[in-house]
């Protein structure tokens, strides 16, 4: 891959800490639900001794369930390993400006074992596997995250203390592409927005959703690893913003019985100067690359469910007529499908409306590419686009559950090929722990259909 300007250099980060306006480092890696994990350093330190040499965090981050808690059943960490460390190797080209957080830059942390080889089961690593293979053929990914979320007007604690229910959310109705409707929230959006841009990512619009309070903020696509950085740098960034602000805002996949938060994800393909391969002279504007990789979308769709969709909840958005996908299908700009191709020329590209907010987006694009060098790989047929409404037509289901999600995860040999028995079977694990604790929990549900009634 090309060598890329970072936001802020290691030259601008001396300097910036000579002169006593950035006293904090940041360094983090992303867990196994795309969460941001690590150390805050002092400055002086951080450029003295950690910058070179690296850090050490826990192996357990990359073992643990959504609540921190030590789990069985991962092969990587546990009691009988005793729970040792990861190196932390910092990646300069992710250096930036954190403008919500006084004095403070941060950068990413690729993870290693004591003897330096990679800890394949990370998110980073498992993209940059998948990346390292397109490069094998010639070709660079540009990636698009669209993350919608939704804004409450009460703080993160009192929300907490709420049991999460009865929250006041920032527009009472619908306000989609409603310019009244991000009015309401103007400051809060323009602090997301402009301090996200001095954090070096570069903004291209915000703008209303369905659900009574729901957002979306866009992002300029780019390079694939950069743009999944930049996605969980902005999902960390707008909810401390938020918080300072005195609100709450969610990215889970569905908060209520309404629309949910989605993150479609749009992909298009370069070769090694940047040019964009995908479009051509064939049915639709497309060429035989792009057909290959589109037909191993559909054919990896259900298998790799489980990256697009990693949690209880997210199964919840896919319901008919939601905006959600619920068939296995691709269409020219056709929003019933899962997968929708769009744009002309050097922008034609395709879109997976799958994820949720909740997704992780170094899982999600890593299946993208290795769904796409399957149809390249096995020069998979595309077959016709559907022409109409996908929810009733005969296609494929996509998983209605995690459980569903997991099992396909688990038996597909075309994730085995692609990311390896290890990798399969520590995500298998992850989704495992999470079912397991769901099937134990009494939810707000069935005490109301149960407590009086039954």
């Amino acid at each position: 891959m090309a060598d890329r300007t970072p936001p802020l250099s290691v030259e601008e980060l001396r300097a910036l800490v000579a002169s006593g306006e950035i006293d904090t480092v940041v360094l983090a890696f992303p867990d196994m639900q795309g969460r941001l994990q690590g150390k805050r350093f002092a400055a002086r330190f951080f450029l003295d001794e950690v910058l070179q040499h690296g850090t050490e965090c826990c192996n357990y981050l990359l073992a643990v369930d959504a609540e921190m808690n030590t789990v069985e059943g991962y092969e990587m960490s546990s009691w009988d390993r005793g729970y040792g460390d990861f190196a932390m190797l910092p990646d300069p080209a992710t250096l930036r400006r954190v403008p919500w957080n006084r004095a403070t830059a941060m950068l990413m942390a690729d993870l290693a074992w004591e003897d330096g080889t990679p800890v394949v089961a990370a998110p980073r690593q498992i993209l940059r596997r998948q990346l390292e293979r397109l490069a094998e053929l010639g070709y660079t990914a540009n990636v698009g995250t669209e993350l919608e979320f939704i804004v409450f007007k009460d703080s993160y604690e009192q929300a907490w203390d709420a049991g999460y229910r009865d929250l006041t959310p920032a527009n009472q109705y619908n306000v989609d592409y409603s310019v009244l409707g991000t009015g309401r929230i103007e400051p809060l959006l323009r602090r997301i927005c402009n301090e996200m841009s001095a954090a070096g990512l570069t903004v291209e619009s915000a703008k209303g959703e369905c659900n009574p309070g729901q957002h979306e903020i866009v992002f300029r696509y780019d390079d694939a690893l950069v743009s999944c950085d930049q996605h969980a740098v902005y999902k960390t960034g707008a909810k401390e913003i938020a918080a300072q602000e005195g609100y709450a805002l969610t990215f889970m996949a569905k908060y209520n019985e309404r629309e949910g938060n989605s993150c479609h994800i749009h992909l298009s393909l370069a070769d090694a100067d940047g040019t964009g391969i995908m479009a051509g002279d064939g049915p639709g504007g497309m060429s035989q690359v792009m057909r290959h990789f589109l037909a191993g979308q559909l054919a990896a769709l259900r298998d790799f469910s489980l990256l697009y969709a990693p949690n209880i909840n997210s199964y919840k958005r896919f319901q008919p007529g939601s905006f959600a996908p619920t068939a296995v299908a691709w269409g020219h700009d056709n929003r019933t499908c899962a997968l929708r191709v769009v744009g002309h020329g050097r922008s034609l590209r395709f879109e997976n409306r799958l994820p949720g907010g909740d997704v992780n987006p170094h899982l999600a694009v890593a299946g993208l590419i290795a769904a796409g060098l399957h149809g390249i790989e096995q020069h998979l047929e595309l077959p016709d686009a559907c022409p109409g409404n996908a929810y009733t037509a005969p296609y494929e289901h996509v998983p209605t559950t995690l459980r569903e999600a997991a099992e396909l995860w688990e038996n597909s040999p075309i994730a085995k090929a692609a990311f390896g028995d290890e990798v399969v079977a520590h995500y298998r694990n992850m989704a495992r722990v999470e079912l397991e604790a769901f099937d134990a929990a009494v939810t707000d549900w069935e005490l109301r259909r149960s407590f009086e009634r039954m």
